[in-house]
């Protein structure tokens, strides 16, 4: 991952969050028979909505065998309960007692845990990117937890991609250093596979709630997106990707295009302010967050980010700079941590990673705009002018030409967010920077768009 990160101080953005921890060759685009693009890369999106399990559930003391299918095919719930709007912790949760290591403070809480079914994703996965959307009232928090298999057989342990709570009341909300074998380590909020044969997933959430919280944590959906590498190992320079896109590779609705994203500017933030990652100059990834949520006009309302003071400029944007921050890696700029983040104000939101700017065409056409996360030196994509190890922008949408148009918050003001970019340069940073990283925003009321055969959304 390395986003966020002020593109211009070494301390920059996620530079290792992600475990891309070089740049890498973009290969060539061609389009498949349905109009999506065939990049030579494998890249499988899968997520778990738990409302729809409950009419299972409800069935399930009747139908033994039915609910023996329920676990293989949906997950098993322990210790937990499908509610009106997702999974909580019932009667017969566990007890656990957690210090929290970045307070030292030790509290008892109910636990209950869903495991996923094995998710066979068809080809051999060198990164794994969970994300999901809950309630956690105060006192209450989760734990996320992947693991890898192939042939029928888990080949690596569990690894915990993060603890997570909307507030900072229950624990620091934080990923989990140190997690380093043979088989695979943790950047983050990335499992990146090393040195095991991974074919499939399996996901664990474990839900928390303090003994004495008046209310119990809720998980509406969880998501992973599995993916094999960009092609190559080289420096991605600014001729790669260049050649302009074929007619028809991409969605003709998105290109002359763009979508009334308001912008912000995270320098804005960089004097006076120093919480949360150092202030504004690593903010671009909780300001590109608050421009897409004021785009679907479900930002905070004044009386949630009240505690912000000095108001200043954008005060939405202390506010999710303060509800992403990444307490381990002592910065605003988790994948998952913003996606989560962005769910607590009711929109749907999940991290994927796509293929190509023609992928990305689908969203705009729908009306959603996209963050994605791109890495590149001064000079490699035309009209960015500094160099940044990993960076969010949102992606607005495309010129009549195709060229993407971009909110990118890396400026002195929000008159100078709006930046028009070449399309190839530009691929090629986000493709080899992030391998393709997008948050997805959006109300449920607004469809997203048809996925390809293998699906990433």
């Amino acid at each position: 991952m390395r986003r966020h990160g002020p593109p211009l101080q070494k301390t920059f953005g996620y530079a290792m969050l992600g475990g891309n921890d070089r740049h890498v060759q973009q290969p060539p685009v061609t389009a498949t028979p349905d109009g999506f693009p065939m990049s030579g890369r494998d890249i499988a999106y899968r997520r778990f909505r738990f409302p729809a399990d409950r009419d299972r559930d409800r069935d399930r003391d009747r139908d033994r065998d039915r609910d023996r299918d329920r676990d293989r095919d949906r997950g098993r719930a322990d210790g937990l309960r499908a509610g009106p709007d997702g999974l909580t912790p019932d009667g017969a949760a566990g007890r656990v007692t957690h210090t929290d290591p970045h307070s030292g403070s030790t509290a008892e809480y109910a636990a209950g845990t869903w495991t996923s079914p094995v998710t066979p994703v068809g080809f051999a996965v060198t990164e794994l990117v969970p994300s999901w959307t809950a309630d956690t009232p105060p006192g209450c928090w989760l734990r996320a937890e992947l693991r890898g298999w192939a042939g029928g057989t888990a080949t690596t342990g569990w690894y915990e991609l993060g603890h997570w709570a909307a507030d900072d009341s229950a624990v620091h909300r934080a990923s989990v250093p140190g997690q380093e074998d043979d088989r695979a380590r943790v950047a983050a909020d990335t499992l990146r596979v090393t040195g095991a044969t991974v074919t499939a997933w399996q996901v664990r959430m474990t839900l928390l709630r303090r003994l004495d919280a008046p209310a119990g944590p809720v998980l509406r959906t969880v998501g992973v997106v599995a993916s094999t590498d960009p092609a190559g190992d080289t420096q991605a320079g600014s001729a790669a990707a260049a050649d302009p896109p074929s007619p028809g590779v991409g969605d003709a609705g998105a290109w002359g295009r763009v979508l009334d994203v308001p912008r912000y500017a995270q320098r804005l933030h960089a004097v006076g302010e120093t919480r949360w990652g150092g202030g504004g100059d690593s903010w671009c990834s909780p300001t590109c967050v608050s421009m897409v949520l004021d785009f679907w006009g479900a930002g905070p309302t004044p009386d949630r980010y009240a505690w912000v003071a000095p108001p200043g400029p954008r005060p939405q944007v202390v506010h999710a700079a303060r509800h992403c921050y990444d307490h381990a890696f002592g910065g605003p700029g988790n994948w998952p941590f913003n996606t989560a983040y962005a769910a607590t104000h009711g929109v749907d939101a999940f991290v994927t990673r796509l293929r190509s700017l023609a992928e990305a065409e689908r969203f705009v056409a729908a009306g959603i705009p996209l963050v994605v996360s791109a890495a590149f030196t001064a000079g490699q994509v035309p009209g960015l002018d500094y160099d940044t190890r990993g960076h969010l922008m949102v992606l607005a949408g495309f010129t009549a030409d195709g060229d993407p148009v971009l909110n990118d918050p890396y400026a002195p003001d929000d008159e100078r967010v709006r930046r028009t970019v070449p399309r190839g340069p530009f691929e090629s940073a986000w493709q080899a920077g992030s391998g393709g990283i997008a948050y997805v925003l959006r109300p449920e009321s607004t469809p997203l768009p048809p996925p390809p055969a293998q699906a990433n959304w």
